[in-house]
């Protein structure tokens, strides 16, 4: 993204409002236009205009370390064992979306108390732009030689001088086969199913790209559109068609929705959706959808916040965790392909679980798109805001 343009908020209606009284006292860099709720990112740090250098040298590492995630997505024992054998004592706190992230990063203005924390790529030339990463020293991870080269250098961090691939997936849906005895294999089916059997106990994912997806990927619209005319036929549809069926927003549905049955069709990422189906009594309840005919691909990435107070603790647990063994338990716990080079042949050597919700074949991954982050984004947060309120979920 260029320099000239400008940086819109990424975040839910109630945090823009929080965001913009930050940055009436900071650095301001525009206003777009006269849309209605559209506000500029502005810098949070003194090294706003990009991250500053790395903030680690390989000194003594500290005795803590803030990681702010996604939801549950490290193995706790592998964790445990990093503490035990490096010292620091590790904390963690969960977001549901990048403008959550980015909303709690720009509001902290780099004094969060996060030192590692996990945005999904196309997210990071912004944050990086507006000060909220901080350089990583790539001497301290050298374990960044086991990853494939194919997941490193992707295109929002060419040198990967701020971020480091953690784990890449998809998205797709679950459904409870004692309640919706048909085959469901599109998003269209998602949507007719969610109006009919599934009504009232259907829950979509918390975040507003993928909501909107529904819409674009059954109706083969561009998932990346910044048409006015596809944004305003989404909103009517996600507002008024889908939303009185929507019982939950809910971006961890494995966590408890799937083991507990609560809903009978959900949104869900791929590894998400292993871990509910894992931990659900009787698996063969459930049945995973790769979306269809077209889907989402994302990356997850490593990254240190500007202002993290542990920076040295916080590199020594990426290096930690890219090692070849740490990948795989990773993998093994959280369901997605964390990049690792051979790790596919080494999860199927292990006999790992329901690896056909981990690895993908070539033809199901030229159905996948990377999210582009444009001029829409303010409008796709508003949609999101005003697809909760008319379900009420």
């Amino acid at each position: 993204m260029s320099h000239e343009n400008p940086v819109r908020i990424l975040a839910s209606t109630s945090a823009t409002k929080i965001i913009k009284s930050e940055l009436n006292r900071r650095r301001f860099l525009a206003l777009s236009g006269t849309a209605a709720g559209a506000a500029l990112l502005a810098a949070c740090s003194p090294q706003s205009g990009g991250g500053s250098a790395p903030q680690a040298t390989g000194g003594a590492l500290e005795g803590a370390l803030s990681v702010y995630s996604w939801g549950d997505y490290d193995d706790p024992d592998l964790v445990a064992e990093f503490s035990d054998e490096l010292g620091p004592t590790v904390t963690f706190d969960s977001f549901a979306s990048n403008e959550e992230l980015i909303s709690k990063l720009v509001a902290a203005r780099g004094t969060s108390g996060y030192d590692i924390v996990v945005p999904t790529g196309p997210f990071i030339p912004q944050m990086v732009e507006n000060g909220l990463l901080s350089k990583l020293n790539l001497d301290l991870i050298p374990n960044i030689s086991d990853m494939d080269p194919a997941f490193l250098g992707r295109d929002w961090d060419p040198n990967n001088e701020y971020s480091i691939c953690k784990a890449w997936g998809t998205t797709g849906y679950v459904y409870d086969k004692t309640k919706i005895s048909r085959e469901l294999t599109t998003w269209a089916d998602f949507i007719d199913a969610a109006q009919n059997e599934a009504s009232g106990r259907t829950s979509v994912l918390d975040d507003p790209a993928p909501l909107l997806g529904i819409y674009y990927w059954a109706n083969g619209i561009d998932w990346n559109t910044t048409d006015e005319a596809d944004l305003a036929a989404a909103e009517d549809f996600l507002t008024n068609t889908l939303a009185p069926h929507i019982s939950a927003f809910d971006s961890y549905p494995g966590g408890a929705a799937i083991p507990q049955a609560q809903q009978i069709l959900m949104q869900s990422w791929n590894g998400d959706a292993r871990i509910g189906i894992m931990e659900s009594d009787d698996p063969d309840r459930w049945q995973w959808v790769l979306g269809s005919p077209d889907t989402e691909l994302w990356m997850d990435n490593w990254a240190i916040a500007e202002g993290a107070t542990n920076p040295e603790a916080a590199h020594a647990f990426i290096n930690y965790v890219l090692a070849s063994d740490a990948a795989l338990r990773q993998l093994d716990y959280i369901g997605y392909h964390t990049g690792g080079t051979g790790i596919e042949e080494a999860a199927r050597d292990a006999e790992l679980e329901m690896l056909d919700l981990v690895f993908f074949d070539e033809e199901q991954v030229k159905t996948m798109h990377t999210q582009a982050l444009s001029e829409a984004q303010q409008r796709i947060v508003e949609i999101w805001d005003k697809t909760k309120a008319a379900a009420g979920a």
